[in-house]
C-alpha cells in the first residue's frame, strides 16, 4: 500500500517535471524516402539533432498596448430633453392623442425611470423608456415636462417645459 502511494506520487512528480522541460525538447531532422524533409521530436537512425536556440513563441503583429481596456465611468450628470412635440407646436387630432418622445444623456442606465408631467400633474406611472402616448387630451394649451428618477424615486434631472396646443373639432353644433 505504501509502495503504491509512493509510486503514484513519483508518477505525478514525473509528469510535472516533463511539463517543465517541454520547452527544451530536442528536434531531429531527416529526409524521407520521397525526399521530403521531416522534423520530429523523436530520434530516428540517420536523423540529425538540431540545435534550437530559443523557445518557439509567436508574437502578435498587432500592438495591443494602445487598447483601452479599462471600464469607462459613466457620468451621472444627467440631462433630459423633450424631442417631440416641439415647443409651441399644434397637434391636430380629434381623439386628443399626442406622442411624446424624450432623450436622456449621457446614457439611460438600468434602474432609472421617467415621469411625464402634463400641466404640472404626473401623467400615469413612471416608466423605463422615454416614449409616451397621451390619450383624450382636452383642446387648448398644455404644458409637458419629464423628470428622470433614480432607483429610489428621487428626481435627478428634469427637462425644460414644452408647450403644445391640442386642436380638436368642437363637439358643439351650431343651431
Amino acid at each position: 500500500m505504501i509502495h503504491t502511494a509512493r509510486f503514484c506520487i513519483f508518477i505525478v512528480l514525473l509528469t510535472q517535471a516533463c511539463a517543465v522541460f517541454a520547452g527544451s525538447a530536442q528536434v531531429y531532422v531527416w529526409r524521407s524516402e520521397q525526399g521530403v524533409l521531416v522534423f520530429s521530436d523523436s530520434p530516428k537512425p540517420g536523423a540529425v539533432e538540431l540545435d534550437v536556440k530559443e523557445a518557439n513563441t509567436i508574437k502578435s503583429s498587432i500592438d495591443t498596448s494602445i487598447l483601452d481596456i479599462k471600464p469607462k465611468a459613466i457620468d451621472n450628470n444627467y440631462q433630459v430633453e423633450i424631442i417631440q412635440p416641439e415647443d409651441k407646436a399644434t397637434i391636430r387630432d380629434n381623439t386628443g392623442s399626442a406622442y411624446v418622445s424624450g432623450r436622456v444623456k449621457p446614457i439611460f442606465k438600468l434602474g432609472l425611470t421617467i415621469q411625464l408631467y402634463l400641466d404640472d400633474k404626473p401623467y400615469k406611472k413612471p416608466q423605463t423608456h422615454s416614449m409616451f402616448v397621451l390619450r383624450n387630451i382636452d383642446r387648448g394649451e398644455h404644458q409637458i415636462k419629464m423628470a428622470l428618477l433614480n432607483d429610489k424615486g428621487k428626481v435627478i434631472a428634469t427637462s425644460s417645459p414644452v408647450t403644445f396646443y391640442m386642436h380638436r373639432i368642437s363637439v358643439n353644433k351650431a343651431n
